[in-house]
């Protein structure tokens, strides 16, 4: 088909989680509590690792900016779906879709890396304890941080672009509840193939880079940790690493799920479940991984709650 064949979309339709009507109340209400609880906890996990004396480590200042990711992950995502659900025309302009997915993009591979920077720091701590505060210095902590989140950023003005150079006609409907990659390309009239690639180039290195750098980090983490004498510090070792641990199994496991199953089992509305997990749920869960499992940020929150004016950062 010639260009010039091609009608210009100016707006998308997102189908959302489901198109039932009776269900659109309900899950406007589930998905309500949902965020509410996410920003609350992340705003929560912000304020007691930034105020808090004890919480003033590269761990909790690595937590603190996974919580910020979160938050901005879930806040991309999740007022555009509320309002959907209310509303009859499920519209999103072609900007608005094009920033949503810019947004998305800057926050989920900041996600993927930071996890990775996370493990690294729990290898250090463990494994070079006399080094820690060398290898992991504030300035050291910092880069990490900044370059994560350029990393996540520069990512994003590189793939969206690619997505919404494409033309896309007969249809405007995405199913999807956000504007996702699969589901643009699905819409679109245009050869796709160098799109698909760069995508999948970009998925493939982020996922790769980071898993192998968790995997390498718990991998020597548990030869350290077996190689201990003492009972005491294997059980603190292990507390340390637990609650990272988890939040990683539950975050690549969703995406393993995602990408790995087999292509006859694959289809859009089975990436819709995923990503309501990925991208809501699981903002939601990771505050309440890293304080229920931490007995630092308890103790923070139940001074906090005590003496909510008082100061607790040290100068």
């Amino acid at each position: 088909m010639a260009p010039g064949n091609f009608t210009w979309v100016t707006e998308f339709i997102l189908t959302g989680v489901s198109t039932r009507p009776e269900l659109q109340i309900p899950l406007f209400l589930v998905f309500l509590v949902i965020y509410a609880l996410t920003v609350m906890g992340n705003l929560g996990i912000i304020t007691l690792t930034s105020v808090d004396s004890r919480l003033q480590t590269p761990m909790y200042f690595f937590l603190r900016h996974l919580a910020i990711i979160n938050l901005g992950n879930s806040t991309v995502i999740a007022p555009k779906m509320l309002i959907n659900f209310l509303t009859k025309e499920k519209t999103t302009s072609y900007y608005e879709c094009a920033t949503q997915l810019g947004g998305f993009l800057t926050f989920i591979v900041s996600e993927v890396i930071l996890l990775a920077v996370m493990a690294y720091d729990r290898y250090v701590a463990i494994c070079n304890p006399l080094l820690y505060m060398v290898v992991v210095s504030p300035r050291i902590c910092l880069t990490l941080v900044s370059l994560t989140y350029l990393y996540g950023f520069l990512t994003a003005i590189v793939v969206s672009p690619c997505v919404f150079s494409l033309f896309y006609c007969s249809s405007n409907v995405i199913n999807h509840f956000y504007c996702d990659i699969a589901p643009l390309l699905a819409l679109s009239c245009s050869d796709t193939y160098l799109a698909e690639t760069i995508v999948f180039i970009s998925a493939a290195t982020n996922m790769v880079f980071s898993m192998v750098t968790v995997l390498v980090s718990y991998f020597n983490i548990v030869l350290s940790i077996l190689r201990m004498h003492s009972s005491e510090g294997r059980k603190k070792a292990f507390s340390t690493c637990g609650s990272h641990v988890m939040a990683v199994t539950i975050f690549y496991g969703t995406l393993l799920f995602m990408y790995v199953q087999p292509h006859t089992n694959h289809s859009l509305d089975t990436d819709k479940m995923a990503s309501v997990f990925y991208t809501l749920v699981i903002p939601m869960l990771n505050p309440m991984i890293y304080s229920l499992r931490n007995k630092d940020v308890k103790d923070a929150l139940k001074k906090f709650m005590v003496y909510p004016c008082s100061p607790c950062k040290s100068v």
